[in-house]
């Protein structure tokens, strides 16, 4: 058993900065590399990209990324682990397999976790007795079946472990937690128990604490962002754990960015609801239970944390077509620039109703004046351009298109001294809604495919 392993964050989400993992393995001795790439509509736009070509449905720009990433990770030894494979794990990898070849890095053991897609198999496990039904409103998935375009099971770090325990340094995965990439080498390096909750529940903060990449050192940081040294090269964090639980949250000294006890404290209550209950595919963390202590510069220590067992159901997370929405925009510049925005809302409001258009709703934003704020927004003193930006959302196609023809007639039928027209007609847009439901985990198994690089 090794006494510490570094697990190291380099991808936040799906669009992160792209030299990030690359800095990650180069300035600094670490042992796991791990890349989040997925959210929930990412998988909607994975699946669509795959129903087009069967070979895609995976992150594309992480495959460019193997050709500098692959020969550091050999070279340095370290073991990357990460969802990039969306709906298409096993493409994702196979694709991986193809530069590994072409770099001639002979031996490299590659593996796919997948399994999680069961798009095509909700009809079978509605006709079975699971009604998937949605997590907020208790509707039966099958009142929207035909608009589903995704479902994805949420695996946690078994399958991960699987692959690990097969030789694998490259772990390609599908829909499998954010917290559950970083928790994986935990088990498999320590032989942590799968019932031993407290140490996977310190694993599942762990991977919370890495999974949004340079928000836990330093980006995104409300607290002290002006506080936070060479932003344009930011350090993601590494996470040292123990085989005790107890965790050390660090950055490469050579690269820019801040670890402490507030931007660990931020990164912990995002994306938080029940903290007494953070739930997982692995087990139920109890956020209360954390103790934080600032050992040195940069590195905070977490210990002391409380887990509970498992559920008996795994979250699906499903997207569905809810009809389309439009978003149009103009710039009022000063003098009486928020008074002419206004004024350009008034008169589109009245032209829905003269022209009988249909909508679920209408929302405008002023922005420069209350577009983050809305009616908490204090008074300012006149702005000096106020951009006018006003949305629908519905089911009727005709009032969609309609709509977007009356933002750019307001240039000479509305207030003067207009701007920001350039791109022309506002584009009428699909809506992707997202759909949470549970299943048994007997249901559904996770799958593991390992290949060896000749």
């Amino acid at each position: 058993m090794k006494p510490m392993i570094r697990i190291a964050s380099g991808q936040g989400y799906w669009g992160d900065r792209f030299d990030a993992p690359i800095d990650q393995v180069r300035e600094g001795p670490i042992d796991y590399l791990v890349m989040d790439y997925l959210a929930e509509v990412t998988m909607s736009i994975m699946q669509k990209q795959k129903s087009r070509d069967p070979n895609l449905g995976f992150a594309k720009d992480f495959i460019p990324l193997m050709e500098t990433l692959l020969p550091l990770l050999v070279e340095k030894n370290v073991k990357l682990i990460t969802n990039a494979g969306g709906v298409n794990p096993v493409g994702c990898m196979l694709a991986v397999r193809n530069i590994a070849e072409r770099l001639d890095l002979r031996g490299l053991r590659i593996a796919a976790v997948y399994g999680d897609d069961i798009l095509n198999q909700l009809d079978s496990m509605i006709a079975s007795g699971n009604a998937l039904e949605n997590m907020e409103t208790g509707e039966p998935l099958s009142t929207i079946r035909k608009q589903v375009s995704s479902a994805n099971v949420y695996f946690g770090a078994r399958p991960v472990v699987e692959a690990l325990e097969q030789g694998a340094q490259i772990i390609v995965t599908g829909r499998v937690t954010d917290t559950g990439i970083s928790l994986a080498p935990m088990i498999y390096e320590f032989g942590w128990a799968l019932d031993d909750w407290d140490k996977l529940a310190a694993g599942v903060v762990g991977g919370h604490i890495n999974e949004c990449g340079a928000q836990a050192s330093g980006g995104n940081f409300f607290a002290g962002w002006k506080d936070v040294p060479r932003m344009e090269r930011i350090g993601f964090p590494i996470v040292e754990a123990y085989p005790d639980g107890h965790l050390v949250i660090t950055k490469h000294e050579s690269l820019g960015g801040l670890v402490n006890e507030r931007t660990i404290k931020e990164q912990l209550v995002y994306e938080l609801g029940d903290p007494t209950e953070y739930i997982t595919p692995d087990v139920v963390a109890d956020f209360t239970s954390i103790q934080l202590q600032q050992e040195a510069e940069n590195r905070v220590k977490v210990f002391g944390i409380k887990g509970k067992p498992d559920t008996p159901f795994y979250k699906v997370s499903i997207s569905y077509a809810d009809g389309y929405t439009c978003i149009g925009q103009l710039t009022y510049t000063w003098p009486d620039a928020l008074a002419k925005a206004q004024k350009a809302d008034d008169i589109i409001r009245k032209r829905i109703e003269y022209l009988g258009l249909q909508f679920d709703e209408i929302h405008t934003e002023f922005l420069g004046y209350n577009a983050c704020h809305g009616t908490t927004a204090p008074p300012i003193a006149e702005p000096n351009e106020v951009i006018f930006q006003i949305g629908v959302r519905g089911h009727d196609w005709r009032s969609m298109n309609q709509f977007a023809n009356e933002i750019v007639p307001l240039v000479l039928t509305g207030p003067p001294t207009v701007t920001g027209f350039g791109g022309g007609r506002p584009r009428v847009r699909n809506v992707v809604a997202y759909w949470p439901a549970l299943l048994k985990k007997e249901v559904v198994s996770p799958k593991v495919l390992t290949v060896e690089v000749d």
